[in-house]
């Protein structure tokens, strides 16, 4: 047998559960940090004098420098070891924490936060790989609810959170908790991890500094482009023009860069698995759908229905609820239904809810954004644990955290995406929606000559009807494109459930003594 087949069966000294949440209590954290500053984004903006779009690089500049360090995680960790990695990306995690909520400035807190998200970019693929490889196949979809009780739950709790310290203390506070909780889990981790012996065998590989570069180059292009395109008109901008002609070269030349190498930093070849390809894929469908999603409904709130930033965090409430509640009976409902109807049942009961919240109007109780938001986070949890357990079924535990580096990584840049397009899109319709409804405010209308009749009558102002004409058309312009984006949403969860069907049944994938043989 060689030496890899030997570590297949490896387990930790200690159980996995205190091993598992030691991981999934920074876990956790790390991934609130994505979406606890949501409801505070206006907030936000008021205090450092600058734009709602121009803050919401608040969110994008977090993920995206995650995604650059969960994609190379794996390979840090085969050459300082896990346990340390872990060790150093939570106490920068920490760390760049306390320097947000100092930031006096937006380009000080955009710095912050890359610094952030450098350091928890490698805590979900590290967590991930740590449930997997430490509890046995048979246990590994109740290790994925747990690990989906975070990747789930934290960004819908992350509004209720975040609205409720921004309202009795300070949006500074959002980042400040994170202290406490970081010291925490560090201590646990240095008690409880240990490195597998699998990972110290790759010690001896040699940097792949020219694929971390092209990854850098790439999507840092990538993000500049779907960020910063709508404040300058896309291709009109030179910058946007470079940046588009430089991670269409980035990315091309990074693929086959890495699938050359030996050793990658990023082992692409795993992708010929048509799971582990298809999964990505769906998992950044449902990263750009979940974080557009939420991005948007706090705004809508606050902005359209006048919520104060805790009232829309606990109108997001529903949300988390019904992800805990998925996540308490899926283990259950897998086994009767089949990873694959579930996947199907989850994309399919998305689609409805958001195309019930376009639907929408300024007169909306809270009850209707509730029970749609409830159901759409059941629907969530029915995704994540199936999905990600039919994507890892056929890794080797030696394969798991490259996959799920891989795996994590097509998320973070799904959510980056569906933000930053969705805070596009619902601007760029706001002005087409104003621009169609204003041309029936015009004195030739005589529904308007009505209507506006009524209003001096009423205010003895003449120019008080074309003011209140004016905030009318601005208010249901906005509405309107709130009801576009989400219906766009609906659309891409619609479209992507003829993919569950090419994933291959649990009865074509190999067990781990069936790979073990094959190697023979």
């Amino acid at each position: 047998m060689s030496q890899p087949q030997q570590y297949e069966h490896w387990k930790p000294s200690h159980s996995p559960w205190l091993v598992g949440f030691s991981v999934l209590l920074t876990t956790f954290m790390q991934v609130l940090d994505t979406s606890v500053a949501n409801v505070s984004l206006p907030h936000i903006a008021g205090g450092l004098s600058a734009s709602t779009h121009e803050v919401s690089w608040v969110l994008t500049s977090y993920l995206v420098a995650g995604a650059l360090v969960l994609a190379a995680s794996s390979w840090i960790s085969s050459f300082i070891g896990r346990k340390r990695y872990m060790a150093i990306s939570v106490a920068l995690f920490t760390i760049s924490s306390m320097l947000c909520g100092m930031a006096q400035t937006l380009p000080q807190l955009i710095l912050a936060r890359i610094l952030q998200g450098i350091g928890g970019g490698g805590l979900q693929p590290m967590s991930q790989a740590i449930l997997l490889e430490s509890f046995p196949q048979e246990k590994r979809t109740t290790a994925m609810a747990a690990y989906g009780m975070g990747i789930v739950v934290a960004p819908i709790i992350g509004p209720i959170l975040g609205g409720w310290i921004t309202d009795n203390f300070s949006w500074r506070w959002i980042f400040y908790i994170n202290l406490p909780i970081g010291i925490l889990g560090l201590v646990m981790q240095q008690m409880f991890l240990e490195d597998p012996p699998y990972l110290k065998r790759a010690s001896g590989a040699s940097i792949d500094y020219t694929g971390l570069i092209l990854m850098v180059i790439g999507l840092g292009a990538f993000q500049l482009v779907i960020d910063k395109g709508q404040e300058v008109d896309w291709l009109a901008d030179n910058w946007i023009r470079f940046g588009t002609v430089l991670f269409s070269l980035a990315f091309p030349i990074f693929a086959w860069w890495e699938l050359r190498r030996q050793h990658p930093f990023m082992n692409l070849r795993l992708l010929k698995g048509r799971n582990l390809a298809l999964g990505t894929f769906l998992m950044a469908v449902l990263g750009a759908v979940l974080m557009g999603s939420t991005a948007l409904m706090p705004i809508f709130m606050q902005q359209l229905l006048g919520y104060p930033a805790f009232q829309s965090g606990m109108a997001m409430m529903p949300r988390g609820i019904g992800s805990l509640i998925s996540m308490l009976i899926i283990s259950k409902l897998v086994s009767k239904l089949g990873n694959r109807v579930m996947i199907i049942t989850g994309f399919t009961g998305i689609a409805i809810t958001l195309v019930v919240l376009s639907g929408l109007n300024l007169n909306v109780a809270k009850a209707n954004l509730m029970v749609p938001l409830l159901f759409n986070g059941m629907m969530m949890g029915f995704i994540f644990v199936p999905l990600t357990t039919l994507t890892m079924a056929n890794m080797r535990q030696s394969d798991i955290q490259q996959a799920s580096g891989i795996f994590n990584l097509l998320r973070n840049i799904g959510a980056s995406i569906g933000i930053s397009l969705m805070f596009t899109m619902q601007a760029r319709m706001a002005q087409v929606h104003q621009s169609a409804l204003a041309s029936n405010v015009n004195a030739y209308s005589a529904q308007f000559q009505l209507w506006a009749a009524r209003v001096q009558s009423l205010t003895q102002n003449p120019m008080a009807a074309y003011g209140l004409a004016y905030k009318s058309v601005v208010s249901q312009a906005v509405l309107l494109s709130f009801m576009d984006c989400f219906r766009w949403l609906a659309y891409t969860a619609l479209l992507s459930i003829p993919l569950i069907f090419f994933f291959r049944g649990t009865r074509h994938i190999k067990t781990q003594a069936a790979l073990q043989a094959s190697d023979h």
